[in-house]
């Protein structure tokens, strides 16, 4: 039995009156689906979102190795080709480039299976209980309808994103920062694998802080605001606490897509623009 067919199951067999003990707290309320009964039960992992917990599903430690070998892969295609390039780069150029060039090495079929397994792999299974906006693994940004935003290192598609970027650039003023544009598969894949392998292959945890392959509204034209100068603290609550924020509540951009204590299973994100909205 794989891991999907055995926390589905558990997930079922709480229905019927039996569940393993690692599920012992999952109960239905009158009216709930298996999908409702997940979000519910899910909440204390929302609430503490780098903290490890009894229902976190991690990697079988027999992938352990090919997961620390896909993330220093990555690792050195990105250094190769480029952070901006890297950020747009499908699934396709990904193989083909590696095995370009010898400083990376090509992708050996066991770790292109990993990342296609984990890219196709349901979600909700970790605890991420939000929609996929990108169905294949080789699915590509539209690279002209895209613009490079000048002295960031990001993306945005045309159309609505950069739109509503100008305009907060206009309305909030020099002090804003675009910190995060479009991301394409591969990065995303990156960016939630090494979340994994800095916790021991915790998938759920990653999946807290990153949304999984194939998942991420910034494939789709979400983006990340920040405050000029601050680095990482904008990604922290402490974003919260800058005139950028405030100025971006008191002009109506800041409608959430990850909220505090949301059902999605995903950390609050004060940064994140909502630019899709479906």
């Amino acid at each position: 039995m794989n891991r999907r067919e055995f926390i589905t199951g558990a997930i079922l067999a709480a229905a019927s009156g039996f569940c393993p003990p690692a599920f012992a707290r999952a109960r239905y309320l009158p009216g709930e689906s298996v999908r409702s009964l997940a979000v519910r039960d899910n909440l204390p992992e929302i609430l503490g979102v780098d903290d490890i917990h009894e229902a976190d599903v991690f990697l079988d430690s027999g992938e352990l190795p090919l997961l620390l070998s896909v993330v220093a892969r990555l690792k050195r295609l990105r250094h190769t080709l480029g952070y901006g390039n890297f950020s747009l780069m499908g699934f396709d150029y990904a193989l083909s480039n590696a095995a370009a060039y010898s400083s990376i090495g090509a992708f050996p079929p066991a770790e292109a299976t990993f990342m296609e397994k984990i890219f196709y792999e349901d979600a909700s299974i970790y605890g991420f209980l939000g929609d996929k906006k990108l169905s294949g693994i080789t699915d590509t940004i539209r690279l002209e309808r895209i613009v490079k935003i000048p002295g960031t290192g990001n993306c945005l598609y045309q159309g609505k994103p950069l739109a509503t970027y100008k305009k907060i650039m206009a309305d909030v003023g020099k002090d804003a920062v675009l910190t995060s544009g479009l991301r394409g598969i591969v990065k995303q894949m990156l960016l939630f694998l090494n979340k994994a392998r800095h916790h021991g292959g915790n998938l759920s945890l990653a999946s807290r802080s990153l949304a999984p392959p194939g998942y991420s509204y910034h494939g789709v034209g979400d983006f990340d605001v920040g405050k000029r100068g601050f680095g990482v603290a904008n990604f922290t609550e402490r974003f919260t606490t800058t005139r950028v924020y405030s100025t971006l509540v008191d002009t109506g951009y800041v409608k959430l897509r990850y909220t505090r204590g949301n059902r999605l299973g995903v950390r609050f994100e004060p940064w994140h623009i909502k630019v899709v909205t479906s």
